[in-house]
């Protein structure tokens, strides 16, 4: 399993602009996503890494709900993996669908976690508050805000996460 205090993802975050506070939940949300992917062979350490140090780097640019959307363009215009920008764009809540995105003002793109390093990274994030872990259900009524329907998505996700890597 690859060393999820990658000096090279901590050098992106900060040359996008992103704050101590940013860099230190990402690392917590790495420690949370690899414990998932190290129970499951089948994950990519390698890409959940990546995806979790890098799933804020955003942040630098917005803290908004568009940072996920501008932190995958940030790293597709560096050349970083498309898988990696998937798994960065995909991460907020339980994702979003396209037009969830464009109510939101965003671009109409279709954001919900497919493949098990992108739901593992989304989920991991849902269960860090800064840099504190939290149960699913604590996660949840942190977004009372969010509609129902992407509350349930989350908690879809949390059952999903957990039958995958178990």
């Amino acid at each position: 399993m690859p060393d999820p205090v990658d000096k090279k993802y901590e050098q992106l975050l900060r040359e996008a602009g992103c704050s101590e506070k940013v860099l230190t939940h990402c690392r917590a949300v790495t420690g949370v996503a690899l414990e998932y992917a190290g129970r499951n062979p089948l994950v990519s350490g390698d890409l959940v890494l990546g995806g979790a140090m890098l799933h804020d780097i955003g942040r630098g640019i917005s803290h908004t709900i568009s940072h996920a959307q501008s932190g995958a363009d940030l790293l597709r215009s560096r050349g970083i993996s498309e898988m990696i920008a998937r798994i960065v764009e995909c991460h907020t809540g339980a994702g979003l669908t396209a037009d969830e995105c464009t109510l939101l003002g965003l671009f109409p793109r279709d954001c919900i976690p497919e493949t098990t390093e992108e739901k593992i990274v989304c989920h991991a994030d849902n269960l860090i508050e800064g840099r504190k872990r939290v149960n699913i259900d604590t996660s949840i009524v942190s977004a009372i805000h969010l509609p129902r329907k992407v509350r349930k998505r989350m908690y879809r996700l949390s059952l999903d996460v957990e039958l995958l890597c178990s």
